[in-house]
């Protein structure tokens, strides 16, 4: 198409051709056409033909794209779909909605594909095998809701789409893309990574964490039914811990690390939800941005690569495009590209004449399994009467909801101040404009971060540039001896698992670092899970906690000072109430419970929470404190 003759949906839905429709702006559909081509790697998306011209590329990568990053999952040969656009038209709403088709699509054998009670099991496993022993703070996983549909794939998903258009409200991307055997269609809420041209080449990056579902009420939301959600603990921990994993993907792909605005509400026809704005900037590849960023912990978990893990201990079937992305790259002055990227959420999937909804609860340590079953007939039920599609044996619709435009609760002063009251527990650091890194008081001096497969690595890494550190960040399997004793500071990081477990490569590994440091009296920081190798190097009793704590905000008393931090574990050192002292070693604990907070001695310090966390308001002092303290020769 070539922009100067009208579009004709029907006649373009009846070629046979790939295409795809976008609503990004609430007043106009892009109708993109091409060619498909599919790659094995995101490196191969063609953004350039023959000649070395960029072009336009709208890809769909699927969940399964992760093991670019070394991580698992069930592998379903999805590929990574790239329409290569040759044309592209743009539609005013009006004339798209007059083009589009409104007969009902029938649905058959519709339910979901894993029972209610055994999707209640799964949860109580998941926090009691995976959350319970140290495995991570939060996990998503997957149910289906699945029907048969005899309607024609292209005509049922133009139908849904016009549906999406008419009754969706507060989409970051309405969307359908037809290509050969494979059709998807929906109303994504959620920006996980854009990339938008800048000065001199860089990039400014987003990400927009969302998590928390409030599914409306009878009758619609209310200040007061909204005021409820807004006050449940679980909710707003489970967004601060999603912040934090995308805050380590910032950091990994932006100089500046990122800075957080918000938090703001995502108000959409049916659920409203809590979310933040991350920005920073960036010089990267958008292709190597998005390797950097798959995928989101708000449709995975945390700490990433140990969520990959669990999905696929306890999900049955492979995820397709479910939590991947539909990634639009689009040529600029400079010959770059800029990137586009929605989350592969709230999507409908027809292949084969299958309907497929995937959808996920965000399990944390005191998820209710019922409530989590609840979430995922929310959700469901959320697609399905915003396609018109609604099975009133998942979940009933708001019927007495008033049409038109949204009812803007986020601008009601009580429920203001409530989400602007979040921002009180959270890190400055974050917050604040940043100053360049660099020039801090260890400024001249190197670091080595040791990553134990938590990227909260990279934030740490971030704030030791602002303390003045060159760092370097290494995976545990490529710390050498030779790198981690030539090294004038080793910060040996966190990681999920139990301390103690002795058949585990990574944890002897990192035993062995901290080991090696210790014997010859070099700076030390040890964070999470290495202050807990410390602690047992050290002699003192590793014990699981009664009750997890991952995405806990607590004040303690660090060596005198008191210290506000953010706790994700599941294991602590623990010493007797009141215990002081251990030989050179000063111990910060619970003076009730014995649980150790931090320790000190000769040329090494260590800390069990995450000082690098947006939960640690007092993060950067304290980590400048046990610093000094470590590069300190002799101590008094």
């Amino acid at each position: 198409m070539s922009g100067t003759a009208p579009v004709d949906l029907a006649e373009l839905a009846a070629s046979g051709a790939p295409f795809a429709l976008l609503a990004r702006d609430g007043s106009t559909v892009e109708v993109l056409t091409g060619d498909v081509v599919d790659v094995e790697l995101l490196a191969d998306i063609p953004l350039t033909d023959a000649a070395g011209t960029p072009r336009e590329v709208l890809a769909l990568v699927p969940f399964r794209q992760v093991v670019e990053r070394g991580f698992e999952c069930h592998d379903d040969g999805a590929p990574l779909r790239c329409l290569v656009v040759s044309g592209r038209d743009t539609l005013g709403l009006a004339d798209a909605l007059s083009q589009l088709p409104g007969a009902p699509v029938p649905l058959r054998d519709a339910g979901f594909d894993i029972a209610d009670e055994d999707y209640a099991d799964i949860v109580r496993r998941v926090i009691a095998e995976e959350i319970g022993r140290g495995e991570g703070a939060n996990f998503v996983i997957r149910r289906d809701y699945t029907a048969a549909v005899d309607t024609d794939p292209v005509i049922a998903g133009l139908t849904w789409f016009r549906a999406l258009l008419e009754h969706e409200r507060g989409a970051y991307w309405t969307f359908l893309v037809s290509t050969p055997g494979h059709l998807a269609v929906g109303a994504s809420p959620e920006a996980h990574v854009s990339a938008q041209a800048g000065e001199s080449g860089v990039s400014t990056v987003t990400m927009n964490p969302i998590s928390g579902t409030f599914r409306h009420p009878a009758g619609g939301a209310t200040r007061e039914t909204l005021a409820d959600f807004l006050a449940s603990t679980k909710e707003t921990e489970e967004l601060f811990m999603v912040v934090d994993e995308e805050l380590k993907m910032m950091s990994a792909v932006c100089s500046d690390g990122g800075r957080i605005t918000g938090p703001h509400l995502k108000e959409m026809s049916r659920l409203t939800h809590t979310e933040y704005m991350l920005r920073g900037t960036s010089t990267m590849d958008p292709r190597d941005i998005l390797r950097e960023t798959m995928f989101a912990p708000t449709v995975t978990g945390s700490p990433m690569q140990n969520a990959c893990t669990v999905i696929t201990r306890h999900e049955r079937s492979p995820r397709g495009y479910y939590s991947g992305v539909a990634a639009l790259f689009t040529p600029r002055g400079d010959g770059g590209h800029d990137l586009d990227a929605p989350i592969l959420i709230r999507t409908a999937y027809l292949v084969d004449g299958r309907l497929r909804v995937p959808v996920g609860a965000t399990l944390v340590r005191h998820s209710d399994p019922y409530g989590e079953v609840g979430e995922t007939h929310g959700k469901a039920a959320g697609v399905l009467g915003a396609i018109g599609a609604i099975d009133r044996a998942v979940a009933p619709v708001d019927e007495d909801a008033p049409a038109g435009a949204p009812r803007p609760l986020a601008d009601d002063p009580g429920i203001a101040e409530l989400l602007a009251s979040r921002n009180a527990r959270l890190a400055p650091f974050w917050l604040d404009p940043q100053a360049a890194p660099g020039g801090g008081p260890f400024a001249g001096r190197d670091a080595v971060v040791v990553d134990a497969e938590d990227r909260f690595t990279t934030m740490l890494a971030h704030q030791l540039r602002h303390l003045g550190f060159a760092v370097s960040i290494l995976p545990w399997r490529e710390a050498d001896p030779e790198r981690i004793a030539a090294a004038e500071l080793v910060v040996a990081g966190p990681g999920p698992g139990d301390p103690r477990d002795d058949a585990s490569e990574r944890i002897r590994r990192m035993r062995e670092i901290v080991g090696s440091r210790l014997v010859a009296g070099s700076p030390l920081l040890a964070v999470c899970l290495s202050h807990q190798v410390l602690a047992d190097r050290l002699g003192i009793d590793l014990a699981p906690l009664t009750s997890p704590h991952q995405g806990l905000q607590k004040t303690v008393d660090v060596f005198g000072s008191p210290a506000s931090i953010g706790f994700y574990n599941t294991f602590t050192a623990r010493v007797a109430p009141g215990t002081q002292h251990l030989g050179e070693t000063e111990v910060a604990a619970d003076l009730s419970t014995g649980d150790v907070y931090a320790l000190r001695g000769p040329r090494y310090a260590s800390v069990q929470g995450h000082l690098e966390s947006i939960l640690s308001g007092d993060g950067l002092i304290t980590l400048e404190r046990l610093i000094t303290h470590a590069l300190t020769p002799t101590h008094a």
